[in-house]
């Protein structure tokens, strides 16, 4: 596995400052987090450990409270209705899987949905949502996730596309953080370092690269961008990819007809926002 000298070292003094959030296990799951120094890349190539490809059924929302596990982010619809529900459950399935094969993490195989009004949000640390040009958040919504979020909690926004879908993100985004820039995630930023050396960040394409060869699904969303929004001490609390879908990457990696190497980015990244998060 590519990694950063200092991985270790980084993850356990981390680990002193424990942070935040009202999680039991944190500490857990930051020691845990260090067996991934002796784990190779060659483990994120080897596609049998996820589940075939076919018809998943629905999941349940509610399920075994384990060591981590994958939170979905389900939001109320804006301009078109809510699109939370795009690529579950089978891209937090494979994740999820990835996950507990890389870290030893004890994980849950499926996930679990949470909306911002759910009573145990701030027991889970990571947070995911897709196609957030459809999302909108009432007033006390937007403050008990501004809350989530500056008491150590992460977001990863993913897919979603072009101009149109931008500003209607933003329009969210200013719901929660009203005062906070979005700034560009530099590309020698440590996050893309820890535990996996990115060095070329891909733009990982939707499905219709197998029928298209397009990496990109609007005329106006060729350009891939990585942006963030960081807390008072510089911390991200926000991690967005515009104009990407790591999502699809986990989707559609037991599928052959998806580049193995759009794949093996979608994990690696999000291996490494996981490790900043358990660690900042």
């Amino acid at each position: 596995m590519r990694r950063g000298p200092r991985l270790c070292a980084t993850i356990q003094d981390s680990s002193r400052s424990a942070r935040r959030l009202n999680m039991g296990r944190r500490l857990g799951l930051i020691v845990a987090a260090v067996t991934l120094c002796t784990v190779t890349s060659a483990v994120l190539a080897q596609r049998g450990f996820r589940r075939g490809y076919g018809p998943i059924p629905d999941q349940p929302l509610t399920g075994e409270r384990k060591e981590w596990t994958f939170a979905r982010l389900a939001y109320d619809g804006g301009r078109s209705g809510s699109r939370w529900d795009v690529d579950y459950p089978r891209a937090e399935m494979h994740f999820s899987q990835a996950v507990e094969r890389l870290t030893r993490i004890d994980v849950h195989p499926d996930g679990h949905v949470l909306s911002p009004n759910t009573d145990d949000l701030f027991d889970y640390p990571w947070l995911y949502a897709v196609e957030v040009w459809s999302w909108a958040f009432s007033d006390s919504q937007a403050a008990r996730l501004r809350e989530y979020l500056l008491r150590g909690g992460f977001l990863m926004v993913d897919d979603f596309h072009g101009e149109y879908e931008w500003q209607a993100f933003v329009e969210g985004m200013r719901s929660i953080f009203p005062d906070r820039p979005i700034e560009d995630v530099p590309a020698n930023e440590a996050i893309y370092s820890l535990p996996y050396e990115i060095e070329e960040r891909l733009q990982v394409p939707g499905p219709g690269y197998m029928s298209s060869g397009m990496l990109y699904e609007r005329h106006d969303g060729v350009t891939p961008h990585w942006r963030g929004i960081r807390d008072s001490r510089g911390r991200w609390m926000v991690l967005i990819s515009h104009n990407i879908d790591y999502g699809e990457g986990w989707e559609q990696a037991d599928n052959p007809a998806y580049p193995e190497p759009f794949t093996r980015q979608a994990y690696e990244v999000a291996v490494n926002y996981l490790i900043y998060d358990m660690t900042h």
